[in-house]
């Protein structure tokens, strides 16, 4: 996230809005209250409205057909008056997949990010989540080698190897059980930079299918 957020208050007149969104180089700014917590969003989008509410002076174009809330938002002079409201949020310790997964459900393009007391610490932007997938292949190697396979499921490098060429995961090797593979794929798609995940693991025990009956 960007953590040196360019903001808004309440009371932050339309012109100072539009020249924090030119002077910051940004498409949106967050609107906080008095405790820093975001209450708002206010975007390109939501100034253009102005411009669209008004007749155009040679008459070819016809105005924009407003909702009423639109039309309210159109009229707005100040930030509270024309935010996108309520802010949709994240967590800091959220992953790139859960900020992406409520940016495609909320239909947002950046997310202001709160601590626990609803504070703005910073905001992630659909560019920010991108950029992960710069992640050189070899960081993303280790992280899977040492800090996945090795350390949380004390799995053997012998047993179990990771490739990765433009963040495509290629496991190999064998695992203990049968129920182990798809949690391994699945902790391998949620490090950074991960573009997919494949292989051919092969498990000793079948812990998944119920054993035979005996009697």
């Amino acid at each position: 996230m960007t953590r040196d957020v360019v903001r808004a208050r309440r009371d932050t007149p339309f012109k100072e809005l539009v020249r924090l969104l030119e002077e910051n180089g940004v498409t949106a700014v967050p609107v906080v209250d008095e405790l820093e917590r975001p209450i708002g969003v206010v975007s390109e989008a939501d100034l253009l409205r102005k411009s669209a509410d008004q007749a155009d002076p040679s008459g070819r174009i016809p105005v924009a057909h407003l909702e009423a809330w639109e039309r309210a938002k159109s009229e707005g002079s100040r930030a509270e008056e024309i935010m996108s409201a309520p802010a949709v949020c994240a967590r800091p310790e959220w992953t790139v997949v859960e900020a992406a997964r409520l940016m495609e459900t909320q239909h947002v393009k950046r997310l202001p990010v709160v601590d626990e007391a609803e504070r703005l610490l910073g905001i992630v932007s659909r560019g920010d989540l991108l950029r992960i997938f710069l992640r050189r292949d070899e960081a993303i190697r280790e992280e899977i080698t040492e800090d996945l396979l090795r350390r949380t499921l004390g799995l053997d490098a012998r047993d179990v190897t990771a490739e990765v060429r433009g963040g495509q995961v290629t496991l190999a090797g064998a695992v203990k059980y049968r129920s182990l593979i798809p949690l391994v794929e699945q902790l391998c798609r949620r490090v950074d930079g991960v573009v997919s995940v494949s292989g051919n693991l092969i498990y000793r025990t079948d812990d998944v299918r119920p054993a035979a009956d005996g009697g």
